[in-house]
């Protein structure tokens, strides 16, 4: 510093003192610069008040020397002193220089600079509020200081700073919030610990709204949530567990829309604290905004729907995200598949009880803003705004949802739950929206035959009741009754329940009043028959499948479906397969079915007597398709009671090829006779007079039959027939009483036997083949 240059209105001995190397020395220079300004005050001298603030700063403060930088300091605060009330008027020149010396390399002067502006700031209280940003900024740098010193110097001017903010009701929120999100991102640990505490300073003030600021920090909050800190994480527990409180109290004031997709983000996160935290407000925020959120669904759904397969060590995470999916399930509602256009939702205080409070949503559509994870935080629709009751549309993108709920589907490595989850959307999507999601069965029904191979019992369940309910939904119907993907397939001799377009999509098969459903019947639409080709494909194509879970899967449909529409449809198209042998495999696995399911018991009933048109026409059906099958073939008479037709077809087992398989399936139809469902085919053994044909055909099957344990157990059952007459002439039958039970008359039994000599003649011919070139293993049995 030049000794020559003159400083007046500071005297040579102030400043030589100013530049001394003792800090007792600077501190009394200080003292005589305070004194020099209350003078100045006194003579409302401000010319050279600013003189002397732009000399210790220019000259002091900003000089290369560091002692002189710290005389510039202590002067500048003990003209803040001098200055009092006053120094609201100079504060920018008083801060601006000691902010600079924060950057400085000196940690001691760093030290000095942060006493320096505690003085500065203690005087002038609330004035410095308008410079609050610079303020902040350089306290943020001092946070996160090396030096313990400084660090401490810094603690004791944030404190301060903390009190002024309280007590002012003029903080500039607006101009601080793009500050603090600039800020918030630091990876620092001090910085982070300082922003938390200034925010949770400000949520305490009454006077300040941060709540409406929050989709500006609210990402910034859970990146510091994931500090590896313990301490800087249980702070930013407490911030955001006191923004979700006040969220609960105020929901009218919370833009919900803005913040849905940071949450999405934070729900995928690995860290568990911040995957649980953001599941949480997720569910607050299903449960409070209802369907504001739906526009957000297959964002949502992307981030909930994995948590739902996680282990009892992520149980906590797996139980909100369950709380979640059901939430926000429930927001969709049959007014969402009314025609693209939006309808307005009512902002509304949240409700007492959040189940009323969904129950109470109201609003429409479909379309939108897709909520899906994207790395856009604004990407939302602001729908609620401070003290506003505004009107906002609130849409259901249904098409991304479906992509959601596809693409989980379709991965394997998801876990059962999850699966099962997403099933159950696509069926309750089904059943609110059906018009809108019929639009995407062309695009799921793939994936959802598929599943039926999945090892769970339970998926497989429930996509069954996906493609039942496609089957039978009236929303299904179109102007092809069957959209099929083969050759033609119409029904002929007998009417299949496939329905056609009509008034209440009631099935119109001509002249066939038991077709006609119940209320407990699903109708059957256009998709129903293309469900029963790709599924008898299905089975085609994966004989394990069949094997393993054909029964089930069949049984099931039952249920869920009209039983005679199933076994009616798979006759049918059997009757056209191509590959005999699986259409001999597929009527055996029907008829078992048919013979030993509980769930079958009132078709059996209806087949037992043939009394009915329609009764016969789906025996009829049946019976052409069960040819494929010899002895599943005389099962089926056995059942229907057409016990001379029975012995008609054993008679002509005597021209076919017996094999192992044969005589195999021959022992199961003898074990099924003594089952509980022919209970009374046994007892009608009794009446030898008007069963004859009945006890020729079991005498038939035992002629089949080598030495085994079958042929024991029937050759027992037969030894229990009372009476002699079975060996009747032709002529003594023909003078059977009228109470004997006789074929229908309106089947014509000399056509459906021709039927089966015909189709038995094909497979003989297909074995034959394939005997030819070698790759048929011949089984025949010689007796």
């Amino acid at each position: 510093m030049n000794p020559e240059k003159d400083f007046a209105p500071l005297t040579p001995n102030i400043v030589r003192a100013l530049n001394d190397k003792l800090y007792e020395k600077r501190k009394v220079a200080a003292l005589e610069i305070e004194k020099l300004v209350r003078e100045f005050v006194a003579q409302n001298n401000t010319v050279q008040i600013k003189h002397v603030i732009q000399t210790l700063s220019q000259e002091f403060a900003l000089s290369q020397h560091p002692h002189s930088r710290k005389g510039g300091l202590i002067g500048l605060a003990a003209c803040s002193i001098a200055l009092g009330k006053d120094s609201g008027l100079y504060l920018k020149e008083l801060i601006e220089p000691v902010l600079t010396c924060f950057n400085d390399a000196d940690s001691r002067l760093r030290y000095y600079a942060c006493e320096a502006l505690y003085n500065i700031v203690k005087v002038a209280r609330g004035a410095v509020l308008p410079h609050f940003n610079v303020l902040f900024g350089g306290l943020s740098k001092l946070a996160a200081d090396p030096d313990p010193n400084v660090k401490s110097g810094s603690e004791l001017l944030d404190r301060l700073l903390k009190d002024i903010v309280t007590e002012s009701n003029k903080f500039d929120l607006v101009g601080f919030i793009p500050l603090l999100r600039e800020r918030i991102y630091s990876n620092n640990q001090y910085a982070r610990q300082f922003i938390i505490s200034w925010i949770l300073v400000l949520e305490s003030v009454p006077d300040i709204n941060l709540l409406d600021y929050l989709p500006e920090i609210l990402d910034g909050l859970f990146q510091i949530l994931g500090d590896n800190g313990k301490e800087i994480r249980k702070m930013c527990e407490v911030v955001l567990g006191e923004f979700l409180k006040e969220i609960k109290k105020n929901p009218s004031s919370v833009k919900f829309a803005e913040m849905a997709n940071i949450l999405v983000i934070h729900c995928q996160t690995t860290d568990d604290l911040i995957q649980l935290t953001a599941m949480c407000w997720m569910r607050e925020f299903i449960q409070l905004a209802g369907r504001v959120m739906l526009p957000y669904s297959s964002g949502i759904l992307t981030a909930v729907l994995p948590c739902l397969a996680y282990d009892d060590r992520k149980k906590s995470i797996k139980e909100v995200a369950n709380v979640c999916n059901q939430s926000l399930m429930k927001l969709v509602t049959p007014e969402d598949d009314e025609p693209d256009e939006p309808k307005p939702v009512v902002q509304r205080q949240a409700d007492p009880n959040p189940d009323d409070s969904l129950a109470k949503q109201e609003g429409t559509g479909s379309g939108g803003p897709d909520g899906s994870c994207d790395s856009s935080f604004s990407s939302g629709i602001s729908v609620f705004s401070p003290a506003s009751t505004e009107r906002a549309p609130v849409t259901l993108h249904l098409d991304g949802i479906v992509q959601v709920l596809n693409c989980h589907l379709s991965d394997m490595a998801i876990g059962m739950m999850t699966r099962i989850a997403v099933l159950k959307w696509l069926y309750h999507l089904y059943i609110k929206t059906p018009r809108k999601m019929f639009r995407h069965t062309d695009s799921l029904f793939p994936i959802l035959l598929q599943t039926l191979s999945d090892e769970s019992d339970e998926v497989i369940l429930k996509d069954l009741e996906v493609l039942a309910e496609i089957a039978s939904s009236p929303a299904g119907q179109t102007d092809d009754p069957s959209p099929l993907d083969g050759p033609d397939l119409r029904v002929s001799h007998s009417e299949l329940q496939v329905p056609t377009p009509g008034r209440g999509g009631l099935l119109t098969s001509p002249g066939t009043k038991g077709l006609e459903c119940s209320p407990s019947t699903p109708t059957m639409n256009s998709y129903f028959y293309k469900f029963m080709i790709n599924l008898l494909k299905r089975f085609s194509s994966e004989r394990k499948l069949l094997e393993v879970r054909g029964a089930f899967i069949i049984r099931q449909l039952c249920l869920l479906l009209n039983a005679e529409n199933i076994f009616h449809s798979m006759a049918d198209i059997l009757l056209r397969e191509e590959d005999l042998k699986f259409a001999s495999t597929m009527v055996h696995t029907l008829n078992t079915i048919l013979l030993t399911s509980t769930e079958l018991f009132q078709l059996r009933n209806q087949l037992k007597d043939l009394k009915t048109l329609e009764s016969q026409n789906l025996f009829c059906c049946l019976y052409r398709s069960w040819c494929h099958n010899p002895v599943t073939t005389v099962s089926l008479c056995f059942l229907t009671q057409n016990y001379r037709h029975a012995y008609d077809l054993i008679q002509k087992f005597g021209d076919l090829e017996v094999t192992v398989d044969f005589l195999t399936e021959v022992d199961k139809l003898v074990q099924l006779i003594e089952c509980p469902i022919f209970t009374y085919l046994r007892l009608q053994l009794l009446d030898v007079k008007n069963n004859p044909y009945l006890i020729k055909a079991l005498y038939g099957l035992l002629m089949l039959l080598p030495q085994s344990s079958a042929f024991q157990l029937l050759s027992h059952r037969l030894q229990c027939v009372p009476n002699p007459e079975l060996l009747q002439t032709e002529d003594s039958l023909k003078a059977a009483p009228k109470s004997q039970k006789a074929d229908s008359p309106s089947i014509d039994y000399a056509e459906l036997l021709q039927h089966f000599e015909k189709v038995q003649k094909k497979h003989l011919e297909v074995r034959h083949q394939r005997s030819g070139r070698g790759d048929h293993l011949d089984r025949r049995v010689v007796l």
